[in-house]
C-alpha cells in the first residue's frame, strides 16, 4: 500500500480510491475465509487466527488512507 501523497489532484485521488477500495473488497473475501475456516476448526487454529489478524489490520490501514483521501473535501 503506497502512502497518500499531499498534492494529488482529484483524477490521482480518484485512481487510488478505486484501488483502495479493489484492494478492501478482496481482503473482506480473504476475511471470510480464514474466519469460516477458523470457525470450523472450532477456533484452535493459532495459524488462522493470526492470519485472520493480520487482514483485520491490512483492511484498518485501507480504510485509514480512503478516509485520509478526503480529508479536504476533494471530489470524492
Amino acid at each position: 500500500m503506497q502512502n497518500v501523497k499531499k498534492n494529488m489532484n482529484d483524477d490521482e485521488k480518484g485512481k487510488r480510491f478505486l484501488e483502495l477500495i479493489d484492494e478492501q473488497n478482496n481482503l473482506q473475501w480473504s476475511t471470510i475465509a480464514k474466519l469460516s475456516s477458523l470457525i470450523k476448526s472450532e477456533w484452535n487454529s493459532t495459524k488462522l487466527q493470526n492470519e485472520l489478524e493480520e487482514l483485520v489490520e491490512e483492511h484498518s490501514k485501507i480504510t485509514k488512507e480512503l478516509n485520509s483521501l478526503d480529508k479536504n473535501n476533494s471530489i470524492l
